[in-house]
């Protein structure tokens, strides 16, 4: 319990958050010895640590790869309910994404010389989608990671998915399908990544890797980084709840429920200005509690990183958020909007009583992956402009020349660039 009248609030908030994301060094060490190997060894490699990793034997690279009629068997033989969930779910998050490019895209300006100078956005060649497969299986990040991929106008989206003992989840292999998924292997762990980047004799290179995973993952995604581009380096997950009075307290409850059952390192935060709904929401909690499946790791999370911190008031309430930058924030109150202005660090925004983070999470269309740890202050969800990449076009005309040619020259020579000067001069009329 903080309260931020307190003068020790701010020291307090800051040891709440902080995030310890160094390397262990001898995780680093083994994850290095991975990519090593299978960027020199290629599939010899990876068979090798699939059989020791996943538990799955195969005489072949090639046997990993499974065909794309298995993944519309997949779909097709999901009961109804799943089908038409995770067909509800794709066509949200494709809509939202084809809006998102609609948004942005190429264009081109023409000066009064004939001049032209735009922009052209292109689509990545290949793109690798890491999907986790161990604990536990994971469709909506398939449908997240694949589709704005997909809308962007990918043409080879690669996923790999671990299988630990060759046991294949029917809706992460459906989801692919829908997502348009191209190819797909079960490889997992720091050595999939590995493939993914340098490419073997049976997994061609991407460009770059999103999606998420444990932290040989997360490591192999640092290592790899500038060979291929990487989404981010994902940590634990976050959410704050902001609230007045008009909160429901045991929807807020299950909503902090909902982020900390993820990892006992999680962490869910309640902030608001009332000291009766802190209370009924910690009652909620201590009621609640006792139906929750993970109960062990809610009540993990939250001793080691959970808070319920009471404000001044709801501006104040907004200082605090922009200070944690959170990977999901609730605004629970009677006029979000009116908050909404005030908000500048959040990944994603969720307005309104009965606005709940989960939805977010599965099927409400806006992307589930979000800037964690305080990344939020610079980073942006994944999107389709995270699987595109722009090129300036420039096409200056003779008349043009003129003018520019001589800016560049000064420029150029002030700088000692004597090449890049008289590039600029020999296109001026009566050079030599």
């Amino acid at each position: 319990m903080l309260d931020a009248a307190d003068p020790g609030f701010g020291a307090a908030l800051d040891a709440l958050t902080a995030f310890e994301a160094a390397q262990d060094p001898a995780l680093d060490a083994t994850v290095a010895a991975i990519v090593a190997d299978v960027r020199a060894r290629g599939d010899a490699a990876l068979l090798d640590y699939t059989r020791r990793f996943d538990r799955l034997d195969v005489a072949s690279a090639a046997s990993l790869a499974i065909d794309p009629a298995q993944l519309q068997a997949a779909y097709d033989a999901l009961p109804e309910a799943e089908r038409a969930a995770l067909a509800a779910a794709a066509t949200r998050v494709r809509r939202y994404h084809e809006r998102q490019k609609a948004a942005g895209g190429s264009f081109r300006l023409v000066d009064a010389d004939g001049s032209e100078f735009g922009q052209r956005v292109t689509a990545l060649d290949r793109v690798g989608i890491y999907v986790p497969g161990g604990k536990a299986a994971y469709p909506s990040s398939v449908l997240m990671n694949a589709i704005p991929a997909n809308v962007a106008g990918v043409a080879q989206i690669v996923m790999a998915v671990p299988t630990p003992d060759g046991v294949r989840n029917p809706l992460v292999l459906a989801a692919a399908h829908l997502a348009g998924v191209t190819q797909v292997y079960t490889i997992g762990g720091a050595q999939a990544v590995a493939a993914l980047a340098y490419g073997t004799e049976t997994i061609g290179a991407v460009d770059k890797i999103c999606g998420p995973g444990n932290a040989y993952v997360a490591a192999a995604k640092r290592r790899v980084f500038g060979t291929v581009g990487i989404d981010m380096v994902a940590g634990v997950s976050e959410v704050v709840v902001v609230a007045d009075g008009s909160a429901n307290a045991d929807w807020i409850a299950l909503d902090l429920f909902a982020q900390a059952e993820h990892d006992a390192l999680a962490q869910a935060i309640l902030v608001t200005p009332d000291a009766a709904l802190l209370r009924r929401v910690a009652e909620s909690a201590q009621r609640l509690l006792r139906e929750m499946p993970r109960a062990d790791i809610i009540r993990a999370s939250f001793a080691r990183r959970g808070a319920l911190i009471r404000v001044a008031d709801l501006a104040q309430a907004c200082d605090v958020v922009n200070r944690i930058a959170p990977e999901h924030l609730e605004l629970a109150v009677a006029d979000p909007d009116a908050l909404l202005p005030r908000i500048r660090h959040a990944g994603a925004i969720f307005l309104g009583h009965y606005t709940s983070e989960a939805l977010g999470d599965y099927c409400a269309g806006p992307n589930h992956v979000l800037p964690t740890g305080r990344t939020a202050r610079f980073s942006s969800p994944l999107g389709v402009y995270d699987f595109e990449k722009r090129s300036s076009v420039l096409r200056v005309s003779r008349a043009a020349a003129q003018t520019l040619g001589r800016v560049a020259a000064t420029l150029a020579h002030g700088e000692g660039l004597v090449a890049h000067a008289r590039a600029a001069q020999a296109r001026l009329d009566g050079t030599p």
